[in-house]
């Protein structure tokens, strides 16, 4: 996706609490995935199926111990170049 607004490999930050909506099996469902300011890395770029305008970015977040957790689908509004005020 090249008009991405984040890249694959870039540091984002979680903009607001970012929960599972069921898609991590690992997960119990409205589990807290990121909390505000988490700090992640983008894995991979694209859009949703039924709306191509709109982008979805795989994210991976780092827990309390410094740890990459598994690859959580966000929304471009989920997330920020820079850690919340």
């Amino acid at each position: 996706m090249e008009d991405a607004r984040f890249r694959v490999g870039e540091l984002v930050f979680a903009s607001s609490v970012i929960h599972n909506d069921g898609s991590l099996p690992d997960a119990p469902d409205e589990a807290v995935l990121a909390e505000p300011g988490a700090k992640g890395v983008v894995v991979r770029c694209g859009h949703l199926s039924e709306d191509p305008a709109q982008e979805i970015f795989l994210v991976r977040f780092e827990d309390a111990a410094g740890s990459l957790g598994p690859p959580v689908g966000c929304l471009a509004d989920e997330l920020a170049s820079e850690p919340p005020a």
